[in-house]
C-alpha cells in the first residue's frame, strides 16, 4: 500500500509540472500543422507534380500480385500510399526544421538585445593616453626630484 501511494505521488508531481501542459499543447498544434502540410500536399504540390508528369498521381501507383476476377478482389502492393507519406514526413520535418531555426534566431536576436540593454555603460574615465601622459608627468617629476 505505501509503495502505491509513492507512485501516485509522483503521477501528480508529474502531471502538475507545467512541461506536461507545454507538451499537450505541443501535441495539439503539432495535429493542427500536420493537417496543414498535408493540405499543402494533396491540394498543391501533388496537383502540381502530376502536371509535370502528366497526370500521374502517387495514390493510384500499386504493384498487383493477384489481378481481380469475379469472385475474388485485387491483391495488390499499394506503394504509392506509401511515397505520399514518405513525402508528407520529409515536408512536414522540412517545415518543422525551419520553423524551429526561425524560432531559435529570433530568440537570440531578443537575447543579444536584453544583453546590450542590460551591459553598464563603460565609466566615462580618462582615455589610455591620457593615463600614460600622467605616468610620464609623474616619471618626470620623479626625476627631476632626485
Amino acid at each position: 500500500m505505501g509503495n502505491l501511494n509513492n507512485v501516485m505521488k509522483e503521477f501528480k508531481a508529474f502531471i502538475l509540472k507545467g512541461n506536461i501542459i507545454d507538451m499537450a499543447v505541443g501535441v495539439i498544434i503539432g495535429g493542427a500543422f500536420s493537417k496543414i502540410v498535408t493540405s499543402l500536399v494533396n491540394d498543391i504540390l501533388m496537383p502540381a507534380l502530376g502536371a509535370i508528369t502528366g497526370g500521374a498521381s502517387f495514390n493510384t501507383l500499386k504493384l498487383v500480385l493477384v489481378p481481380a476476377t469475379e469472385t475474388t478482389e485485387e491483391a495488390a502492393i499499394l506503394y504509392g500510399s506509401f511515397l505520399q507519406n514518405i513525402l508528407d514526413f520529409l515536408i512536414i520535418g522540412a517545415c518543422m526544421f525551419f520553423m524551429i531555426k526561425a524560432v531559435a534566431a529570433v530568440s537570440a536576436r531578443f537575447q543579444r538585445q536584453e544583453a546590450a540593454a542590460a551591459e553598464p555603460a563603460p565609466p566615462s574615465g580618462p582615455t589610455q593616453e591620457e593615463l600614460l601622459a600622467e605616468i610620464r608627468d609623474l616619471l618626470k617629476e620623479g626625476r627631476s626630484q632626485a
